[in-house]
């Protein structure tokens, strides 16, 4: 599993996370280095962690990169959820479906590494 281009969870990661990059340009410069960078960390935590776990080669480490992975994509959805709840984006302007399907895909691909749910 060395070559993690080839891994439709780390494309989707990819661009899921300069989606992200596009929807916190709408935040407030005042939030450039509070939400802003904590969203933009965290969406690119995830397809990172992903290629990382491949290129470590075991199963065992694979799955641990995606649960840490599904955990960065937790909290940048908790981010984005915070800053719908401060007004900064509206409800509509969140990838859910993405977020949804992503962390969906990444759960099966642990399943078959591991057999077990996070």
């Amino acid at each position: 599993m060395h070559d993690f281009r080839r891994l439709e969870i780390w494309q989707d990661g990819i661009a899921l996370a300069a989606h992200i990059y596009a929807i916190t340009a709408q935040l407030p410069k005042s939030e450039r280095y509070g939400l802003t960078t904590q969203i933009r960390r965290a969406a690119a935590s995830v397809p990172s962690n992903i290629a990382e776990g491949a290129g470590r080669g075991g199963r065992k480490e694979m799955a641990r990169f995606l649960q840490i992975a599904l955990g960065s994509l937790s909290e940048m959805e908790s981010h984005l959820v915070m800053a719908v709840t401060l007004e900064f984006l509206a409800d509509e302007d969140l990838p859910v479906e993405t977020i949804r399907s992503l962390r969906n895909r990444i759960l099966r691909l642990h399943d078959q590494l591991t057999g077990a749910r996070p």
